[in-house]
C-alpha cells in the first residue's frame, strides 16, 4: 500500500519536480558556471580575483534568498498561492539560466548577476517544492514521497549534466563549433529541462489552501513569527548552539560544492578533469547517503555527523596541498561519501532535540538558517585569497590559502556541535 502513493500522478509530478531542478545545481552551479565564469567571463583576470567575485556572487544569492526566507516561509506555512509562487521561481530561475547562454565574453558583472537571479529562482522554487509535501502525500507516506523525489533529483540533474559533458567533450558530434558553445547551450538546456518537468506540477492541482491574506498582513505575520522562534529557540540551549553549529559546517559544506570547481581552474586542472571529479561526486552520493543512514541506525546520527565533518575537515586541509587531477578525483569520491549523508543526519539529529510539540516551529527556523549558509565560506574564501595576494603570495599559493579558510567553518561547527551534546546531555528528545 505505501509503494502505491509513488503511482499517484500528483506524486510522479512532484518528484519529476525534482528531476527538472535539480539540473540547475549540477550543471550549472556546481559545474559549468565555475568553470565558464574564470575561463571566459572573467578571461584575462587574475585567478585570485576571479576566484573572489565566484565567492562573492554565491554569497550575495545566499544572503538575498535568506533575507526573503522568513516572508516566504510564513506564505508557505499558510498555504497561500504556493502553486502560484512555485510558478514563479521556476520561470525566473529557468530563464536566468538559459540567459547566461547569451552573455558575451568578458562580462563577469552580468554573467554574476544573471546567476545571482537564477540562483534565487532556484532557492525559492525549492522553498515552495517542499512546503507542497504536505499537500501532495498524506501523513506515514511524506517520507517515501520526499525520498522518491531526492532520488529522482540526483538522477535528472546527473543525466543532464552527463550530456551535457560529454556535449563539450565532442562538440562536433552535436553540431556544435567549440567547447565553449557547448557550455552555453548546456546553461540553455537547464532552463528548457527545468521547465519541461516542472511545469506538470501545476496540473496536479493538489489541495491547496486558497488565499484568505493580504500581502502586508503576511509580511507582518513572518516577522513576528520569526520574533517568536527565536525567543524559543533561545530558550532551548540545546537547540540554539546545534543550529550554530549547524549553520557553520553546512556553511561549509556548501562553500566546497560552489567552489571545487573555480579551486581546481585556479591550480591550473583541466576543465575536464574537474568537470570528470563532479560526476564522480553526483553519482558516488545518492548509494553513499543511503549506506550512511544505515550506519548512523548503528552508531547513532551524532557519531556519523562528526565522521563526515572530520572528513570535510581532512578534505579541505589537503585540499590545499593537492596538485594533480588523480587527487581531485579522489577528494570526489571522499566528498561523494558524506555529502548527502551530513544533510540528512543533520535533519535527524535536530529532530531529536527539539521540544515536543513544536517541529513545524523549529524546523521554519532550522530551514531558515540552511538559507544562510553559504554566505560566510564563498566571502571567506574570496577575502582570504585577495589578503594573502596582497601580502605577497603568489597566485596559486593565495588560493591555496583561500580555500584552506574553509576549515575554520569546520572546526567550529565541531566544537559548537560539542557544546549542543553536553548541553543535551544525550541524544534523545528534548522535552518540555
Amino acid at each position: 500500500m505505501r509503494n502505491s502513493v509513488l503511482l499517484k500522478r500528483q506524486t510522479i509530478y512532484y518528484a519529476l519536480y525534482d528531476w527538472g531542478n535539480s539540473a540547475f545545481a549540477t550543471t550549472i552551479m556546481a559545474g559549468f558556471f565555475p568553470v565558464f565564469f574564470k575561463q571566459y567571463w572573467s578571461i584575462g583576470t587574475d585567478a585570485t580575483v576571479s576566484t573572489a567575485r565566484l565567492g562573492f556572487a554565491n554569497a550575495a544569492a545566499g544572503l538575498i534568498i535568506a533575507l526573503l526566507a522568513p516572508l516566504l516561509g510564513a506564505i508557505s506555512d499558510r498555504g497561500i498561492h504556493k502553486l502560484r509562487f512555485l510558478l514563479f521561481f521556476t520561470l525566473l530561475g529557468a530563464a536566468f539560466s538559459a540567459g547566461l547562454c547569451f552573455v558575451p565574453p568578458g562580462y563577469w558583472l552580468s554573467a554574476a548577476l544573471v546567476y545571482v537571479v537564477a540562483t534565487i529562482g532556484f532557492i525559492g522554487s525549492n522553498l515552495f517544492s517542499d512546503a507542497l509535501l504536505v499537500d501532495i502525500a498524506p501523513p506515514g507516506q511524506r517520507e517515501l514521497v520526499s525520498t522518491f523525489g531526492y532520488a529522482a533529483g540526483y538522477l535528472g540533474g546527473g543525466l543532464l549534466f552527463a550530456l551535457n559533458v560529454l556535449m563539450t567533450l565532442k562538440p562536433a558530434f552535436f553540431g556544435l563549433t567549440s567547447a565553449a558553445q557547448a557550455v552555453q547551450i548546456s546553461f540553455l538546456t537547464v532552463g528548457v529541462w527545468w521547465l519541461i518537468f516542472g511545469l506538470p506540477l501545476q496540473w496536479c492541482r493538489p489541495r491547496v489552501p486558497p488565499a484568505t491574506e493580504k500581502a502586508s498582513v503576511l509580511i507582518g505575520a513572518a516577522f513576528c513569527q520569526l520574533r517568536t522562534t527565536l525567543r524559543h529557540v533561545r530558550a532551548y540551549r540545546p537547540v540554539a548552539y546545534f543550529l550554530l553549529a549547524y549553520w557553520m559546517y553546512i556553511d561549509g559544506v556548501h562553500t566546497i560544492i560552489k567552489m571545487a570547481v573555480d579551486y581546481g581552474l585556479s591550480l591550473g586542472l583541466g576543465s575536464n578533469s574537474l568537470i570528470t571529479a563532479l560526476l564522480i561526486t553526483q553519482f558516488v552520493g545518492f548509494p553513499a547517503a543511503l549506506a550512511f543512514g544505515w550506519l548512523a541506525g548503528k552508531v547513532g546520527a551524532l557519531k556519523m555527523i562528526r565522521v563526515a565533518i572530520l572528513v570535510y575537515l581532512g578534505v579541505t586541509i589537503y585540499a590545499a596541498f593537492l596538485d594533480s587531477a588523480f587527487e581531485f578525483y579522489l577528494l570526489a569520491i571522499i566528498i561523494g561519501l558524506v555529502q548527502g549523508g551530513i544533510q540528512a543526519l543533520s535533519r535527524a539529529f535536530f529532530a531529536n532535540l527539539i521540544p515536543v510539540g513544536k517541529s513545524a516551529e523549529f524546523f521554519g527556523f532550522y530551514n531558515m538558517v540552511g538559507k544562510f549558509a553559504a554566505i560566510i565560506g564563498p566571502a571567506l574564501v574570496g577575502l582570504t585569497g585577495l589578503f594573502a595576494r596582497h601580502v605577497g603570495l603568489i597566485e596559486t599559493n593565495a588560493t591555496r590559502v583561500g580555500i584552506s579558510s574553509v576549515a575554520l567553518m569546520f572546526v567550529a561547527g565541531w566544537l559548537l556541535l560539542g557544546v549542543a551534546t553536553r548541553e543535551s546531555g544525550q541524544e534523545h528528545t528534548y522535552e518540555e
